[in-house]
């Protein structure tokens, strides 16, 4: 059997509200438009989760909606995820019970997180730095999200909103 990880950092965040604590910023209208992109992407692709776990930012919550996702979905906003190291994203993964499962998170935990699941990465200029919005679609064969090793995940697609819009 495989499962399916979507691992998505949020789309582009607004800096120009003073006084804003990080984890309240925004997306910028950059950001929402490309969030959108990726929402899009996602189903042209056949890529849509069935479970989505996400960092309880702000800006992650907006990304989420704004890829327009089937609203059945469920959707569980976490702090665990809120700049998260690699091994905590495992950890949270881990306790997931879909099949295809959105993860949305932070740099540089989601950078390094994606990049030890990973066999070999995708053929992509942007995979090292992990720019905001970059989406890698990798899948493992595991029969339960608890089996999930390093480097044992196999790149099926990497994109970036820039290449969306």
């Amino acid at each position: 059997m495989t499962r399916t990880l979507i691992l998505m950092r949020h789309a582009k965040s607004d800096w120009t509200h003073a006084g804003l604590r990080d984890h309240e910023r925004p997306l910028n209208g950059r950001g929402r438009v490309s969030a959108k992109a990726l929402g899009a992407w996602l189903r042209a692709q056949g890529h849509v989760p069935d479970e989505v776990l996400c960092s309880s930012a702000t800006r992650t919550g907006e990304t989420v909606q704004r890829l327009e996702l089937p609203v059945e979905i469920p959707v569980t906003y976490t702090s665990e995820l809120y700049h998260a190291e690699a091994r905590t994203m495992r950890e949270v993964l881990m306790r997931a019970t879909g099949t295809c499962v959105l993860m949305i998170g932070h740099n540089p935990g989601i950078c390094a997180f994606a990049q030890r699941l990973v066999r070999a990465a995708p053929d992509h200029a942007r995979f090292e730095d992990y720019p905001t919005g970059a989406t890698l679609v990798v899948q493992f064969d595991i029969a339960s999200w608890t089996e999930i090793g390093w480097h044992e995940g196999q790149p099926i697609a990497f994109v970036v909103p820039r290449e969306l819009t």
